[in-house]
């Protein structure tokens, strides 16, 4: 399922964006403070990005600047939204790196056909970055599927971009601390304990198609490598869900 971020302030039009995008099968996150936008689109990596001209602190100009200058983003489609209609501010808005111009009020049949056009259009990425494989376990970051051998597993997007973390530097030990920063966000306060619930989720989901690839360190935090051990005393704590 592809990713789009919507960058926006107007909670009204978030909302209206959010259902109509998830009403056409795409997975949507919503982003309101525009300072935390680039960090958000770097630990996303969303497929396209609806990004609002007309934001507080910070323009979406601005932010399409700072996009497109990061190496590992640059490349992901952004459509900005804005009232601005007037050609020199549509010429503004394209050159500081925008895909595509959508004037408010938008039609949303439009707006969703633009969506899916630019999606299509985007450069494909490098293959390691579409691609992730740890062992039988394959995780396809354009598309947003994971598959154990020939079986899709239904990971919630927490739990994918969990996974994404962990199998992208296998036998790295990640601190709590470290995977709640990167999978929640900077500025989201969520317990600690959090990570085990999901972490367990994970393993359930995964080890219905083969053995326990994710090792908890205890004291520390989790890893994905070769070395199959007893996670059970692990998975029998009590873990209370936030």
């Amino acid at each position: 399922m592809s990713l789009v971020m919507v960058i926006e302030d107007e909670e009204a039009i978030s909302l209206l964006l959010s259902y109509n995008l998830e009403k056409e099968g795409f997975e949507v996150v919503t982003v309101s403070n525009g300072l935390n936008a680039v960090s958000e689109v770097e630990r996303l990596m969303p497929s396209v990005i609806l990004l609002d001209w007309m934001l507080p602190e910070i323009s979406g100009v601005e932010i399409c600047k700072l996009i497109r200058s990061k190496p590992d983003i640059k490349n992901i489609p952004i459509i900005m939204l804005t009232a601005k209609s007037q050609e020199e501010d549509k010429i503004k808005g394209l050159s500081s790196g925008a895909d595509d111009y959508v004037t408010k009020p938008f039609s949303i049949p439009e707006l969703m056909a633009r969506v899916k056009t630019n999606m299509r259009r985007a450069p494909l990425f490098e293959e390691k970055e579409k691609i992730l494989t740890f062992k039988d376990i394959t995780l396809d970051l354009v598309e947003r599927k994971v598959k154990r051998g020939e079986n899709y597993l239904h990971l919630s997007p927490t739990e994918f971009r969990l996974l994404r973390m962990l199998i992208k530097e296998p036998g790295k030990v990640f601190s709590r601390e470290v995977l709640l920063k990167s999978v929640w966000g900077e500025n989201i306060y969520v317990e600690s304990r959090t990570v085990d619930v999901h972490i367990r989720r994970l393993r359930k989901s995964l080890n219905k198609y083969g053995p326990d690839y994710i090792r908890t360190v205890r004291a520390n935090g989790y890893a994905i490598d070769e070395h199959m051990q007893n996670n059970s005393d692990s998975d029998n704590e009590e873990i209370t869900e936030e």
